[in-house]
């Protein structure tokens, strides 16, 4: 079976969990951040677990992570 190309995008912005499940970042966290309260931002901070009708796909774009 031939090599399979990673996803450039998604290599950068998901992680595998030792269980399989995919980890990422939460969005809204860049810009216009004057009008979020503290607590927002500090949660925006946080990983968080990719939704599982996501999972397969983001799988197939890294496979090999």
């Amino acid at each position: 079976m031939p090599k399979l190309k990673t996803h450039s995008g998604a290599k950068k912005r998901f992680n595998l969990t030792k269980t399989g499940k995919v980890k990422r970042a939460h969005a809204f966290k860049s810009h216009i951040l004057n009008k979020k309260t503290t607590k927002r931002k500090r949660g925006l901070r946080q990983t968080t677990i990719a939704d599982a009708t996501n999972t397969p796909a983001i799988k197939r774009m890294i496979p090999y992570k």
